[in-house]
């Protein structure tokens, strides 16, 4: 057994030991991923066979919202509707409770209630910490690279049928950026025994409440709202809750545009492989259902379920094209895998940082950069940053940060001077705090300003590898 996920389960107490199957007990096959011991970089599936009382299961209804700005992604949703319906459906015939979770749509529910039942749940003896933010990532996907790029907001509409779902929501009245209003009609929610919420701190009322120790999401995006909501993966999996995610009824926002280049059926294998891995288990709906999981007509693939995207070409252009993970300080030649030694074009750098409020109650906040370099630039949320007197440190303004929340760091080396070595790691400061940011970042090569920022806040744009948390 793999030492992180060993170490969480004696935290959590979750062994669990074989009993006879109820009548009504799920029959699940739950499947992870674990390290080859002879190869630290391949992994092998490994399933389990477990039975879940449906009175100590719940299933939360992720962001399945009625609109979408991205038609691809619509499309995707819409086609398992009636089968995610059919297994909330059953899950509550045998007992379990359904939470649906629409984030920023509880105006459309004010007086409902399925809401009413949520706000009204009594508070648990005991909160875990930071359960009503985002999670961007768990102590398990410390050393893992995050295996796609979503930094473009993932959407993989054509164009112009992108532009006419646009105009089409702006005919509803509908921000086209931000269409969702309510969750899709597609999913019935039982006002006599459903809970609505898409709050951290409700969802885990509810589940303390009704003594739930077992937790099945299903909805989207995987790798932004599923993984990251407070209700998420990675806050269920981090609390202790034994939670797992159903694979075949969820979408991810990924273009093909981006690193890997892989089609987008196989951005959404990835990124379920790296839940089974560092996050939780996966199962699938013919474990409530019976019959087969489902399948997308849209994907014409010959070989699903991928583990792993295949070999992507390095040569001089790639770091022209896309972002890579790389070690500060480490030299250019292991950081390109031998491709360059040095390069004199300007290198551009990202991570992303949790600044807590505390830090903004202390004056000055800044970047301190490791080396005086008049030409280098930051950014923090696609503020441009402007220095001090001294030119290795820049000013951070308040009002540029989310607080409590992940922020987008961005620095480019305009110098013209010969470069053999990535970014030397420079320190987060505010009075007597400070957070030295060494470790993994992303680098890419060029001078095209718009590499300063992303289209999306930087929780849904960047993965959990490049993440540094202030306390």
């Amino acid at each position: 057994m793999r030492p992180f996920l060993l170490s969480h389960l004696m935290t959590c107490g979750m062994f669990f030991m074989s009993s006879p199957a109820m009548s009504d007990d799920f029959v699940l096959s739950l499947r992870r991923q674990e390290k080859s011991e002879t190869n630290h970089h391949q992994f092998a599936r490994i399933t389990k066979a477990e039975l879940w009382s449906p009175a100590e299961t719940a299933v939360i209804v992720c962001d399945v919202w009625d609109k979408h700005h991205s038609l691809n992604a619509v499309r995707r949703m819409e086609e398992f509707l009636p089968r995610m319906n059919d297994v909330l459906k059953e899950a509550r015939r045998k007992g379990s409770i359904i939470i649906h979770s629409p984030s920023d749509c509880m105006a459309a529910y004010e007086g409902h209630i399925a809401r009413r039942r949520a706000i009204e749940t009594a508070a648990a003896k005991v909160q875990p910490k930071d359960i009503e933010f985002w999670c961007s990532k768990i102590p398990a996907e410390e050393q893992a690279v995050y295996p796609i790029d979503q930094s473009d907001g993932g959407g993989d509409d054509e164009l112009t049928e992108h532009a006419k779902w646009a105009d089409e929501l702006k005919a509803l009245g509908r921000n086209p950026g931000l269409p969702w209003k309510s969750q899709n009609a597609g999913i019935e929610i039982d006002e006599q025994l459903d809970f609505i919420s898409d709050k951290g701190d409700e969802v885990w009322n509810i589940l303390e409440s009704r003594g739930i120790k077992n937790v099945i999401l299903v909805g989207v995006h995987t790798n932004m709202c599923v993984l990251g909501r407070p209700f998420g993966l990675r806050q269920l999996a981090r609390n202790c809750k034994n939670v797992v995610l159903m694979r075949d009824l969820t979408d991810c926002m990924y273009n093909a545009k981006s690193w890997p280049y892989v089609d987008h059926f196989t951005g959404n294998d990835l990124i379920i492989s790296h839940v089974e891995r560092f996050v939780c288990p996966t199962i699938t709906s013919d474990q409530i259902l019976g019959g087969k999981p489902f399948s997308s007509q849209y994907d014409q693939r010959k070989v699903r379920d991928m583990m792993n995207p295949g070999t992507v070409t390095a040569d001089d252009s790639s770091f022209n094209k896309h972002w890579t993970t790389g070690i500060t300080d480490a030299s250019l030649k292991e950081a390109s895998h031998g491709v360059m030694e040095s390069v004199d074009k300007p290198i551009w750098y990202r991570c992303t940082v949790r600044i807590p409020s505390l830090w903004l109650y202390d004056a000055g906040l800044r970047l301190v950069m490791a080396d005086n370099t008049p030409e280098t630039k930051a950014w923090l949320n696609g503020t441009l940053l402007s220095k001090t007197f001294d030119s290795k440190q820049f000013i951070i303004p308040r009002e540029s940060v989310i607080a409590d929340d992940i922020n987008l760091l961005v620095i480019q080396d305009n110098s013209a001077k010969s470069k053999s070595h990535l970014l030397a790691p420079p320190l987060l400061q505010a009075d007597d705090r400070s957070l030295k940011l060494a470790g993994r970042w992303q680098f890419r090569l060029g001078s095209d300003e718009s590499l300063s920022t992303i289209p999306l806040p930087a929780k849904f744009g960047i993965g959990s590898d490049v993440l540094f948390e202030a306390n």
